[in-house]
């Protein structure tokens, strides 16, 4: 039995980012019960050189929705990148969402082949659909959404494994 290139790509995507929002809940509730100002959690860092949490969830959904987009042919859309609260940001995974579901099977499946040219950085990229998906996109957003986990757990946000992979 094969895997479909939409299997593989917004079900998965679909998931994570639920659990990002679940886990962003917690987050929320987590600052007003121990009277943490949220922005301090919103642009909590790992490291001085990385992205804060609100940034990590900005990539983390511009990869979701640009990775289905482009394998399914559509127009990537466009986010201003301004979240800067909890209920933004939770705004924007559930934009993110709707948009990828809003993606047919048929529009992703087959794609494997598709070429797929992106500029990142004023780096030219190009891939073919599989290796664009294999090794770019579900990499990005495994790398993000952990690292969102990863600055929220720093921080003190009772958060496990289960968290991570939702329940089953």
């Amino acid at each position: 039995m094969s895997i479909s290139m939409y299997q593989s790509s917004v079900p998965v995507c679909v998931r994570m980012l639920s659990n990002l929002a679940t886990i962003l809940k917690k987050a929320e509730a987590y600052a007003a019960a121990k009277k943490i100002d949220p922005s301090v959690l919103i642009n909590a860092r790992l490291a001085p050189d990385m992205f804060p949490l609100s940034r990590q969830i900005q990539i983390a959904t511009d990869v979701t929705k640009g990775g289905a987009a482009r394998l399914a042919g559509v127009d990537v859309p466009s986010y201003e990148d301004k979240e800067a609260t909890f209920p933004e940001l939770q705004e924007r995974i559930q934009k993110t969402i709707t948009f990828i579901q809003s993606i047919k099977p048929a529009q992703i499946d087959g794609s494997e082949e598709r070429k797929i040219n992106l500029k990142i950085g004023g780096n030219e990229m190009n891939f073919l659909g599989l290796p664009y998906l294999l090794t770019f996109v579900m990499p990005n957003v495994y790398f993000h959404i952990t690292t969102a986990y990863a600055i929220l757990r720093h921080n003190g946000l009772d958060v496990g494994k289960m968290d991570y992979l939702g329940s089953y």
